[in-house]
């Protein structure tokens, strides 16, 4: 059996596998949870990983799961990723009533892709012909949310970082694993249809803003307070009237929420919270802008007499893609879509902790319009199931057959000519420095 021939026994293992797919895409769907509390998740993949008589270690990170196939040689390791938590959106149809968790970023299907990528690969005997291991990995938390919650997680010693693949790499989960690769849905990045091979993304630090006044009664004595939510309201427009000053390359975005603006309306608000991200395309602009938001937050504080203290949390670095990495994957998804379909795509304002894998290994990051509606917004749907569950497992098992063929020859290359900005230690280290200033 040559490559193509391989490759073509694999595809149509996925294709005869799509109810199954499909049915668990289905049932991680119904049931979505939030990042560190995936257990429903976690279950289900284990079950499946048991079902195929895939090996695995679990709670990794929490509630990370890391299954694994060896080839009929040794070599290098490649990690197929999907992410296991929901996002909140209350409005969303498919919503959890009680957490608000919805799963209407597309981890499901993430997860469904992983899995189909395993049960081709075992099922069609194609491991025999591969140099290397394949390493099945459902990993925690990528949203970023929940801020408040996480963060005793880390005074309890639970995590070292708020992600989960920044945490699955302190914990040294990733030292064993030399190339990565997941791919998400988005109807904006990936139209109908599309598959988009994947280009860079912001980075960010995460912010938790507290700031505290004076109660007083807010109608017989307001000149007896000090009026925390109007000092975080000033320090929002000192952020504002900074927007001037950012560069567009730098795709600087600043978002804050209001987690506890005030307790009673005829009471002076004595105490608010806000959680916000500092985003920006590299590193030095993120550290450069986080410093001069920071400015503009406490400002707000020293115009009414306020107190306000910033608690700066690591966030995920810029996305790098590996260029030959995608040269690779972008072959095989033209294969399979059909060249008019597949674009290369623009740098994206949003962020992934599979930006902090970037900086250690070779990474692709794929986006796939198999949806409508707006990510992470009530109208969002799957509306091509074909190009999720079919589709897009075929692209992702073909690229590594092709990282595997020849003895694991091109996966080799791969890895000698990548230059990691990091190692772990490193990595580690500067992650903590980034926020040490707090």
């Amino acid at each position: 059996m040559d490559k193509e021939q391989l490759k073509a026994h694999v595809r149509d293992v996925i294709r005869r596998n799509f109810v199954q797919t499909k049915k668990i895409g289905d049932s991680i769907f119904s049931e979505p949870e939030l990042g560190f509390k995936e257990v429903k998740t976690s279950a289900k993949v284990r079950a499946a990983f048991d079902e195929l008589g895939i090996p695995h270690e679990d709670g990794l990170a929490i509630t990370g799961v890391k299954g694994r196939l060896p080839g009929g040689k040794p070599g290098r390791t490649v990690a197929l990723l999907g992410e296991l938590d929901a996002i909140v959106c209350r409005n969303h149809p498919a919503s959890d009533p009680v957490t608000g968790a919805a799963h209407c970023c597309g981890h499901n299907v993430q997860i469904a892709n992983v899995l189909a990528v395993a049960r081709a690969l075992k099922e069609s005997g194609a491991m025999e012909h591969l140099a290397g291991e394949v390493v099945f990995f459902a990993v925690p938390a990528e949203e970023y949310v929940e801020i408040d919650y996480r963060s005793k997680l880390l005074e309890e010693g639970k995590l070292k970082f708020l992600g989960g693949k920044p945490n699955l790499i302190a914990q040294g989960a990733f030292d064993d694993i030399d190339i990565s690769l997941m791919m998400h849905v988005n109807a904006t990045t990936a139209p109908d249809g599309d598959f988009t091979v994947g280009a860079s993304s912001n980075g960010f630090v995460g912010k938790l803003i507290e700031y505290r006044g004076r109660a007083a009664h807010a109608a017989g004595a307001p000149d007896q307070g000090i009026n925390a939510l109007n000092a975080a309201m000033m320090g929002v427009m000192g952020v504002n009237a900074l927007r001037e000053t950012f560069r567009e390359s730098d795709v600087v975005r600043f978002h804050p929420i209001i987690n506890s603006g005030g307790d009673l309306v005829n009471v002076i608000p004595d105490y608010v919270k806000m959680e916000s991200y500092t985003r920006a395309s590299n590193v030095e602009a993120l550290a450069r802008y986080n410093r001069s938001i920071n400015r503009a937050l406490r400002a707000g504080a020293m115009a009414l007499g306020a107190e306000c203290s910033i608690t700066d949390f690591p966030g995920y670095l810029p996305l790098k893609p590996d260029e030959s990495f995608r040269d690779i994957l972008r072959a095989n998804a033209k294969e399979v879509f059909g060249a008019e379909r597949v674009v290369d795509g623009d740098h994206s304002a949003g962020s992934t902790d599979m930006g902090d894998v970037s900086h250690l290994m070779p990474v692709v990051h794929p986006w796939v319009g198999c949806v409508r509606g707006t990510l992470h917004g009530s109208d969002y749907q799957v509306f091509d199931e074909d190009i999720a569950f079919v589709k897009s497992p075929e692209v992702l098992a073909m690229t590594i057959i092709d990282l595997l063929w020849d003895d694991g020859a091109e996966a080799e290359r791969m890895c000698r000519e990548f230059k990691p900005v990091f190692t772990k230690e490193t990595y580690v280290k500067f992650i903590e420095d980034l926020t040490a200033d707090n």
